[in-house]
């Protein structure tokens, strides 16, 4: 069951939950004007925290908002210790809104950012063993899905469309060819290559995505960044997720497409869920203390 944090970190204060409110003049709330990350921290330290911040950073440049990320890491800690996670693995999710000024569409001069967090209890498994469904949905978005901003109601609307259908997941066809997903990003096998589309506007160029990218090179295997064509989909060997939280999941079916008869995981995606396994039992520098 979902549940709610304990303390959320609003502006300069640290507040119960229940406590924690917003002017209805927040450029956030009117226009979903603001950006957010999610990481991870394991064992006491951060999974590629240094990744996610350099992301938000980046995201907040696109959007030209102003906002200082190296007080963040230090709001954090206070925020785990608040909440009584510190010693605990835990979801963080930060976002940052333009802030609050009367309703307008253009920018504003002279806004104050607001600046909000809340972290929560997590247990990652150290290989992700769910064996998801996926649906295909149209890519009605906008075109600049590079930015991880908080007006996600495409996303939304997708994965609803999925979850009505009992699937895991939507993946997005922008004139045919398969993009992303709703909250991951998608892989595909066929002949031993491993297939995933190229960074463009019209993906969100994810950590683990990276990772994995950068783990195929290790292993050896053939990759190729280019976008799969919807109508392909019935050829292909192995497909499979990844995200912060979804680490790397196998999929088994795409639509009515059935990529697995029975419970078993492609070769391909196994090696890449055990390399991206191993990869997190290392040191510094995949975890930091930001």
């Amino acid at each position: 069951m979902l549940e709610y944090p304990k303390k959320v970190y609003l502006g300069d204060e640290i507040l119960d939950q229940e406590d924690a409110r917003i002017s209805v003049f927040d450029r956030g709330f009117l226009f979903g004007d603001g950006v957010y990350e999610v990481l991870v921290r394991i064992d006491g330290k951060f999974l590629l925290g240094e990744e996610h911040l350099n992301r938000l950073e980046d995201c907040l440049r696109k959007v030209d908002i102003s906002f200082d990320i190296s007080s963040i890491p230090d709001r954090i800690l206070k925020l785990l210790e608040a909440s009584d996670l510190l010693e605990e693995d835990c979801l963080i999710y930060i976002q940052i809104t333009r802030g609050i000024a009367p309703r307008k569409h253009a920018f504003p001069e002279n806004t104050e950012p607001s600046f909000m967090m809340y972290v929560l209890p997590i247990t990652l498994p150290d290989i992700n063993n769910h064996h998801v469904s996926v649906v295909t949905v149209p890519d009605f978005r906008w075109s600049r899905c590079d930015i991880k901003m908080t007006s996600l109601l495409g996303n939304v609307m997708a994965n609803t469309e999925a979850a009505k259908q009992g699937a895991y997941e939507a993946i997005f066809v922008r004139d045919g060819k398969i993009t992303e997903a709703s909250h991951c990003n998608v892989f595909f096998v066929k002949d031993n290559i491993v297939y995933t589309h190229p960074v463009s506007e019209y993906i969100l160029d994810g950590v683990t995505r990276k990772v994995v990218l950068s783990l195929c090179q290790d292993l050896g295997l053939q990759l190729c960044e280019e976008a799969i064509d919807e109508k392909d989909i019935i050829y292909l060997d192995e497909a499979f997720l990844t995200g912060t939280t979804t680490q790397v999941a196998s999929i088994r079916q795409i639509n009515q497409h059935m990529l697995y008869e029975n419970d078993d995981i492609g070769p391909i995606t196994q090696k890449i869920q055990t390399a991206f396994f191993q990869y997190r039992k290392q040191p510094e520098p995949v975890y930091n203390n930001l």
